[in-house]
This record gives structure tokens, sequence and C-alpha cells, in this order.
């Protein structure tokens, strides 16, 4: 059995080592000329660190991360905080997993390596797909430079604006949410002292919010700015700059205001999401992570999302032992409704972040006196998911 993946990003890499895991073999099709992230930070929470533990490469990203001792957040004009919870230690007893905070070249150069590891061959770079097609017997993965390989299966993993995903729908795109986020990395030994903790923290206003939390053992920190754009977009990435970052600020607090300084570059995205659909499969072609379901960044959760993806087709392949019209029932089974509510939750936690007038204030009122406990119950359906149950619920 030979399963393709077109894409070579997060969500790509692990469901080729989770298919090698179940005795499927796989090759990777990645359009870059080499493997590499736009430079940012991402959150791992338990049910995506679970994934890399079940994958056995957990240790070996902890060794480049950072267990943040909690989340908080702060209002930005007046500093008030609300704590949320403790991480680290308590996030292992409470969920069975750590939460991590990662530098995302990292995550990828140890999913790379893994691969490597597994089969020293799989990973095609510089394959930029053209289209497909498929019949009974197989599907083809036709590549820009005039090559065609040919699986039993295709996995499409090419993110947003995913091209075979444009083949199987058609007018199915993405669409902008008017949302902007600027994306910056600096030494944690630049952050105001006050702010060099190894916290994560969320500093939230009338239309915008500031994430930022450490990396790399604590020796980096990842600053995210979010706010409604002044125009209309297209989803993409380019460069940002701090002038355009501090022109949507007013009255910001002064120590967020000092960690805007720090980064020396910035990454602008247009954020994306797209409504959530009732099938990801045609045939022998099934989608994966951001080319099924992209989602804003307000939970913390599209890279989990992938990686929970991946996992699930592994176990759904080897379940049905061969039969993938069936294994790709099974999983859309298993995943569909799971990640469109985490997209409809992640929309409602960027609305309540940017509240205004009298929903900031019922906003506000929901946080005060709530304990840890209370907190961990409401995230228990999100953070408390488990690979080795990954097919629940599926009939």
């Amino acid at each position: 059995m030979r399963v393709l993946i077109a894409g070579g990003g997060i969500g790509g890499l692990t469901a080729a080592l989770a298919l090698l895991k179940h005795g499927i073999d796989v090759d990777v099709y990645e359009q870059a000329a080499e493997l590499k992230e736009v430079g940012a930070g991402v959150q791992l929470a338990a049910n995506g660190t679970r994934v890399l533990y079940a994958l056995g490469i957990g240790e070996e990203l902890k060794a480049l991360s950072c267990e943040a001792q909690g989340k908080e957040i702060r209002h930005w004009q007046s500093g008030e905080t609300w704590k949320l919870f403790d991480l680290g230690p308590l996030s292992i007893e409470r969920y069975g997993a750590p939460y991590f905070t990662v530098y995302r070249p990292d995550l990828l150069e140890v999913l790379a390596r893994a691969l490597r590891r597994a089969k020293p061959d799989a990973l095609h770079l510089g394959a930029k797909v053209r289209g497909l097609a498929q019949d009974g017997d197989s599907v083809a993965l036709q590549l820009e430079n005039g090559t065609t390989m040919r699986g039993d299966a295709l996995v499409c993993a090419d993110g947003v604006h995913s091209r075979i995903r444009q083949a199987l729908y058609g007018t199915d795109r993405a669409e902008f949410t008017g949302v902007i986020a600027w994306r910056g990395i600096a030494p944690m030994a630049r952050l105001p002292a006050r702010m060099a903790r190894m916290v994560g923290s969320n500093w939230i206003g009338p239309g915008g919010h500031v994430v930022h939390y450490p990396l790399r053992g604590g020796q980096q920190y990842n600053l995210v700015v979010t706010f409604h754009s002044r125009r209309q977009e297209q989803w993409g990435v380019t460069d940002g700059s701090k002038e355009e970052v501090l022109s949507y600020f007013d009255g910001i607090h002064p120590l967020p205001h000092q960690m805007l300084d720090r980064p020396t570059s910035w990454k602008r995205w247009a954020t994306a999401d797209r409504e959530p659909v009732e099938r990801w499969s045609v045939g022998r072609v099934t989608l994966l992570g951001d080319a099924a379901h992209p989602m804003t960044q307000y939970l913390a959760q599209g890279a989990c999302q992938a990686l929970e993806d991946a996992v699930t087709l592994g176990a759904a392949m080897e379940v049905t032992d061969g039969d993938f019209e069936a294994a790709f029932a099974l999983y859309e089974q298993a995943r569909i409704a799971r990640t469109a509510r985490v997209l409809y939750s992640t929309r409602e936690m960027g609305r309540i972040y940017h509240a205004k007038g009298v929903e900031r204030l019922v906003r506000n009122s929901l946080w005060v006196g709530r304990t840890q406990e209370q907190f961990y119950d409401a995230i228990q359906w999100l953070h408390g998911w488990r690979a080795e149950g990954c097919l629940k619920g599926a009939v």
C-alpha cells in the first residue's frame, strides 16, 4: 500500500509518520525547494503534544521547546489581570501530557528528522502540485515538472489555499476574516524585566489583542499582535513593520508597548478560515489540516488539530485494513464535527477577546472569581483529547 501526501508542513509530515507506524508506505511531495517554516511560535496544548509522544518524538521536541508555567489574560489599558490556569506539571496531571510553546521551524525539523529515520527517501522537495486524477485502481498526483506519481490514495495537506481542494470542490475558497496578525521573535533578554517570565500572556482590548509567550527554554519570546484590518485583503504572509503595528494602538499599557519595540522584524498574516463542510474525501483523496479546516489563532489550535487529524487518519487506515474509502469515511466521522466545534469556538473567542462596550463588561464579569478548576473543566473537551481514543464516537 502506498499513500501520496501533498504538502510537507506540520500536518503532512505527521500524517506520514502516523501511516508509516501502521505499516503503510508514504511519499511526501512539498513544493518548497528546502524544508522551512516562516519563523514564528506555535502553542501545543496537551491534545497536540500527546500525538507527538504517541509517535515517539515528544522528548526530542521537548528539548527544543518551552514548558510555560501558566496562562493569563490582561487588559492592555489598565493592566488588570485574570489568571486562567497553571501549566507545566498541572497540564500533565489534568490532561496527561505537557503544554509546549515551540518555535515553528524547530517543530518542522523534528518531524522531518523523524520521517527520514523512518524512511530516508520519503520527502520530495521542489515538487509543486499541478493537479490530480484518479480511477478505480489508483490516484495520480501531477507535478509542475511534468512527472506523475501514482499511489493507492492521496492525502491533501497543502494548506489554506490547497490546489487539490480547489480541484475537488471548485469555488470552495477560504475567506479573509478581516483580521491581521503580526508576528515577531526577540531574545528574552530584551524584554522588560517585569515581563521576562515563563508565562503565556494575552493583552486584550477593544478590537484587538497582543499575545506573548516564551520559546526555546526561555531564551526567546514570541509576540503576536492581532487587529481588524483597515482595508479588505486576501489571505497571505508578507513583511510587516513596527510602525504599522504601533499605528493600531491607542492608550496601551506601558509594558506591552515596550515589548513592541523589541522584535527586529515582523511578518504580517492576513488570516483566513472557511465554513466547515460535511465531507473531506472524494474517492481515494482526502483532506487534512488547514486544507480541510483552516481556522484563526484565538484558541492556538491550528497545529494541534492537524496533529490530531494525522494520528486519526493513521488509526483509521489500520482498522480498515487498507480499504481507503472506508478509512477516509471513518476518519471523517471522527474528525469533522470536532474540528468544526474548534473552528466555531475559535471565532467566538476572537469576539470575546476584542469585545467593546457592554459586551466587554459582561466578558470581564465572567472571569472574576473563576477558579482554575473551572477553567480546566471548560477546556477538558479540547485539551483532554487522547490519541489512543481518536476513533471513539466514529461509527
